[in-house]
């Protein structure tokens, strides 16, 4: 895979959904939302999240929609 292709297909949508909540919702927020459902990442993966330069997996795309109160399919854009 070529370095400038995007690596996810939520990346825009997860900072979207993080700016548009009042307040919004901190990189770390998130982190913390994410770590309650049992996933565990750093800062800078969800920087990378964002960037699309780190895949996300399955378990990571439901909790992550679960925890910005958002539903998987906007997520990924299909709705």
């Amino acid at each position: 895979m070529e370095n400038n292709k995007p690596k996810n297909l939520i990346g825009d949508k997860v900072r979207q959904a993080r700016h548009r909540n009042k307040p919004k919702i901190t990189q770390t927020d998130l982190i913390a939302r994410l770590a309650v459902r049992g996933i565990e990442l750093e800062k800078t993966t969800i920087s990378k999240i964002e960037a699309k330069t780190r895949p996300v997996t399955d378990i990571e795309l439901v909790a992550i929609a679960d925890s910005l109160g958002v539903s998987i399919l906007w997520l990924l854009g299909l709705e």
